[in-house]
């Protein structure tokens, strides 16, 4: 068995289980109640907008904030990663927690496999499945493409930075199940983290602090760059560094496992 066989199988228990389906579709639901809201709030304003110089456009206003809550008034609903927070713990809980608590995680090992192909195609799944949802989502607003002007250089650097935070919740919720010996657990202690790494700048914000340590170490200071249009080496180093490590954790606890029988 290799890692991409970890993978097929793990995707193929996320497309047979019924939770996996059930999640994208109440999230792509919201997602649609939340498209319709920003796109008549574009609507009705219009008028207004084309009368400014450089006035926000429809990528702005709907695509982009259909991403996002983060530069979007709290009067809507989530956006993707917002539902993210909530939603990839549910996915990524039982990973490997319930491997162990089903007794199967030494069957893994007995394969030769290292703990590494192991983490590693579980989560490779777990991003191709978020992946897909993300494409889903997109298609809403890319669909009007042919009746509006979409900036796609603007929806590019949001999409690449959805998908980096993506990335990193399925990281920490793969991680999280690593470590955890029921799927609960996993999902809660998941949760948890990424909403810890979102907002752990909150109190500087509030006191109007936006730069140093505490901001840098905030996922949304990243993540609000990119979904802006404003790509840097700096905010995607630390999307890949934030990867690296809580994989890194995963692994180390899976080796010591493996270690112990």
């Amino acid at each position: 068995m290799t890692l991409f066989a970890v993978t097929r199988l793990e995707l193929r228990r996320l497309f047979v289980r019924p939770l996996g389906w059930t999640i994208a579709a109440l999230a792509l639901a919201e997602l649609g109640w939340r498209f319709a809201l920003l796109l008549q709030i574009f609507l009705l304003n219009q008028v207004k907008l084309a009368a400014l110089p450089d006035g926000p456009g429809y990528t702005d206003l709907v695509a982009v904030r259909l991403l996002s809550s983060l530069i979007t008034g709290s009067t809507l609903p989530f956006g993707l990663i917002e539902l993210a927070l909530l939603l990839v713990p549910l996915l990524t809980m039982s990973s490997l927690a319930s491997e162990r608590s089903a007794g199967t995680l030494p069957l893994l090992f007995s394969t030769g496999l290292s703990p590494a192909s192991i983490l590693l195609g579980k989560y490779l799944a777990v991003l191709t499945w978020l992946a897909l949802w993300l494409l889903f989502a997109l298609a809403v607003p890319v669909s009007l493409a042919h009746g509006v002007t979409l900036d796609w250089g603007m929806l590019g650097a949001a999409t690449l930075g959805t998908f980096l935070a993506l990335a990193v919740l399925a990281a920490i919720g793969v991680a999280c199940s690593a470590f955890a010996s029921h799927s609960a657990v996993a999902a809660v202690t998941a949760f948890m983290f990424g909403l810890a790494l979102n907002c752990v700048n909150l109190g500087a914000q509030l006191a109007g602090i936006n730069i140093g340590f505490i901001n840098w170490l905030a996922m949304s200071t990243h993540q609000e760059n990119l979904l802006r249009g404003l790509v840097s080496s700096t905010d995607v180093t630390w999307f890949l560094l934030a990867i690296g490590v809580a994989l890194a954790l995963g692994i180390r606890r899976l080796a010591a496992e493996g270690e112990r029988g």
